[in-house]
């Protein structure tokens, strides 16, 4: 019997034989077999074994339900016909939570030094420098009430509504000073009572929109009457309807849901001087107003019937005209969006301008010095760096007008830009000698106005950190040389 290597070897020879393609006439002695001799063999590397197993089941699947019975489910997916998709929003409740604005934080602490703002005391000199409180109990509901309160501003940190009072917020005191006083001098009265108009200008997060609040909250206390625009865009985005003006030459379009809503604010912020006054004047409207009507009636006349809402504006309007009537402040938030074409369309297709709205054009009427406030007043327009479309007639007036206040060299209109002739002629005062139309430009803060808001933070609990020079120096720094937003980031927010 040959030995076993022997075996293994022929038994090799035979594969590479038959991988090679050898013919059937092979000797059967090269032919591997496997098992005794007499049984059939199984060739090598066979697939039967594999090809006739059973198939193997998936683990986790299990047979369909039969008919009639009911399979719990625990997917609670969308594709699931029995998912649960939770609670949908109502109507209008995204957009309240996006809007809400929160005044208060009972986490914070109570500052024991801060004073509040009165009548007496809010064009004073003496503030600045100061973080002084606003009042509860009327001018934060008015401020509320005219939407002045932005949802990107940090009023949920504290535990109570505060402010600055910065240099230019004295400056803008001054300026209602101004007004009073010209307003109270009987050569002046004969004359004619002062209107100033300024435009709030400067840096992204600079404090544009809080000043303008400072200045509401300055004409609510001297009890003035206030009209507030509070975002330019909802003016001009086409998300309200409008409608063209019967009889009006070049062609005007209202609004009339907006000037509704807008009367409705005016109720709202001016009820005490609505509520006694009387309707001296005889208003043309479509729709008859009682005896012995108040402006109250008068507005609450615009607010239930908005197709009568501009009529009812200017009726308003003639009747704070009369003379002895307080002095007015018009105000608006995001200018650069009314110094350029609106997203309207004309019947005949095409882009409307901004200063062809009504409400539009009574404010530019009133901010270019076209007409006067009979009784007095300020007009004050803020821009916006965060949310502001290209206006190049707008920067080039307030460039002009930065130059000319820093005796600097006047800028010249870059010739490969178009020009918008109606914005160019509503802001020439800018470009010239005219102190009425101005601009305050709002920087930054000094250290000394840093350190006061800081120890403010400080004395809230926002700010764990001794406040001194150093810190304050520091931290004044990073905000860009005092930029306010950027400091309360640098020193409230940000967590390192």
């Amino acid at each position: 019997m040959p030995p076993p290597l022997c075996l293994r070897t022929l038994s090799q020879l035979s594969l590479d034989a038959s991988a090679h393609g050898c013919s059937a006439h092979v000797p059967r002695l090269l032919r591997p077999q496997i098992g005794t001799l007499g049984t059939t063999g199984t060739a090598c590397f066979s697939t039967s074994a594999s090809r006739y197993a059973a198939v193997v089941k998936k683990k986790g699947m299990t047979a369909a339900p039969k008919k009639g019975i009911k399979s719990l489910n625990t997917k609670k997916g969308k594709s699931t016909p029995g998912g649960d998709a939770g609670k949908r929003p109502g109507q209008g409740e995204r957009k309240a939570l996006r809007k809400r604005i929160i005044l208060s934080n009972d986490n914070a602490l109570h500052v024991s030094s801060l004073q509040d703002l009165d009548k007496a005391n809010v064009l004073s000199e003496k503030n600045e420098g100061k973080v002084m409180g606003l009042p509860q109990e009327h001018v934060v509901d008015a401020l509320r009430s005219v939407d002045a309160f932005k949802t990107n501003q940090a009023w949920s940190l504290f535990r109570r509504p505060a402010v600055l009072m910065r240099r230019e917020a004295i400056q803008l005191a001054r300026l209602f000073s101004e007004v009073e006083d010209s307003a109270t001098d009987e050569e002046q009265q004969q004359k004619k009572k002062k209107t100033i108009r300024r435009i709030l200008c400067g840096e992204r997060a600079s404090g544009k929109s809080t000043l303008l609040l400072q200045g509401l909250t300055m004409a609510f206390l001297r009890d003035w009457f206030v009209i507030n625009l509070p975002e330019a865009q909802d003016l001009v985005n086409a998300h309200t309807d409008y409608a063209p003006l019967p009889n009006s030459q070049p062609m005007q379009y209202t609004q009339d849901t907006y000037t509704a809503n807008l009367l409705q604010q005016i109720l709202k912020s001016n009820q005490a001087f609505l509520h006694a006054a009387k309707v001296t004047t005889k208003p043309d409207l479509p729709l008859p107003l009682p005896p012995a009507a108040t402006l109250k009636d008068l507005v609450a006349l615009g607010m239930a019937n908005p197709e009568a809402s501009w009529p009812v504006f200017v009726a308003l309007w003639n009747e704070l005209s009369v003379p002895g009537r307080p002095p007015v402040l018009l105000a608006l938030d995001g200018l650069s969006h009314i110094m350029r074409h609106s997203d309207y369309m004309s019947a005949q297709v095409k882009p409307i301008h901004a200063h062809d709205l009504t409400l539009v054009y009574h404010f530019v009427q009133h901010l270019s010095g076209q007409k006067e406030l009979p009784n007095g007043g300020m007009v004050i327009a803020a821009t916006s760096q965060s949310n502001a479309p290209t206006s190049p007639a707008l920067d080039f007036c307030i460039q002009a007008a930065r130059a000319r206040q820093t005796s600097g060299d006047m800028p010249q209109w870059n010739p490969y830009k178009k020009v918008d002739s109606r914005v160019m002629d509503a802001l020439r005062d800018l470009r010239g000698e005219s102190d009425n139309l101005d601009i305050i430009n709002v920087g930054g803060l000094s250290k000394e106005e840093a350190r006061s808001m800081m120890e403010y933070y400080a004395e809230s609990g926002m700010l764990r950190h001794k406040v001194n020079q150093g810190f304050v120096t520091e931290k004044w720094s990073l905000a860009g040389m005092g930029n306010i937003g950027e400091l309360e980031k640098a020193s409230v927010r940000m967590r390192l």
